[in-house]
């Protein structure tokens, strides 16, 4: 037996059936706003430039905020003192829920890194997370080339 009461059936909410609209489909929501990735970049070229950091450094090419240009110096006391490298940092369009493209653009001879510059670093691919920004990629990147250099010596 069914018994109806109030949008109810058998104690369960009653499904109503699809109702036919005339109206365009509502556009799925995109999962990252442009705008909220530009004030996020911006607020990090912010926080970087005001970082103090030594070493490490990145700004926007000319107009556009999701290509960027990075510089690390090699850390001290390591093969790479005194050596300064360039970087590219591409971001995409939902960031920070995916990782930006980095690449070294000066040759790198390190085993993280090939002949084309990509870097395999864990938090630039599989081990990304949204908590982590330009700097940390690059004082990440710093330090991967200062570990494997202190085992070797």
């Amino acid at each position: 037996m069914t018994t109806e009461t109030q949008g109810y059936t058998n104690n369960s909410p009653a499904i109503a059936p699809p109702v036919p609209s005339s109206k365009q489909p509502v556009p799925v929501a995109k999962s990252v706003d442009t705008q909220s990735v530009l004030k996020r970049l911006q607020s990090e070229l912010m926080a970087l430039m005001m970082s103090g950091d030594p070493g490490i450094s990145a700004f926007p090419e000319e107009d556009n905020i999701f290509c960027w240009k990075g510089t690390i110096c090699g850390s001290k006391d390591t093969v790479f003192e005194g050596t300064e490298y360039k970087l590219s940092l591409s971001f995409p369009a939902d960031y920070p829920f995916k990782p930006p493209k980095v690449k070294f653009e000066t040759s790198c001879f390190h085993p993280n890194v090939d002949v084309y510059g990509n870097i395999c670093l864990d938090i630039l691919q599989d081990k990304w997370s949204s908590a982590y920004d330009v700097r940390t990629i690059l004082l990440s990147i710093q330090s991967l080339l200062g570990g494997i250099c202190r085992i070797l010596i």
